[in-house]
């Protein structure tokens, strides 16, 4: 599977972005999808993922209530809505696929194949 990640950018306090990773291969739809995030001087850091059936969402402590994680499998596409954007958000972010089980989906290790990453940026 190849991750393709993009829609980062610059945006204002307040303000929002989506993004989107979209998966080559015919596979996509059995993997749950995650976006993971690297600020500098600081540990890749988990903010969401979703189960291949959209069944089950998972949010970072720091994004719940603000960001939003969704899938097309007919599009092999995952998006992340980021509304209410705050300057720690600050970030280049990761798409990721893989078959965590509930226990690791915030675990980096869980995941098989990585995006490229797409720069996301708050300004204040």
């Amino acid at each position: 599977v190849q991750l393709q990640a993009s829609g980062g950018g610059l945006v204002q306090v307040g303000g929002s972005l989506r993004l989107s990773c979209v998966a080559s291969g015919s596979t996509f739809s059995r993997y749950t999808m995650a976006w993971f995030r690297s600020a500098p001087g600081k540990e890749r850091e988990f903010v969401s993922s979703i189960r291949w059936s959209a069944s089950g969402t998972y949010y970072g402590d720091s994004v719940k209530g603000r960001f939003t994680i969704s899938r097309d499998n007919a599009k092999n596409t995952v998006y992340l809505q980021m509304n209410s954007l705050k300057p720690e958000d600050t970030a280049v972010y990761y798409c990721a696929a893989g078959n965590p089980i509930t226990s690791t989906t915030r675990s980096i290790s869980a995941y098989n194949y990585w995006g490229q990453g797409t720069q996301v940026t708050v300004s204040s």
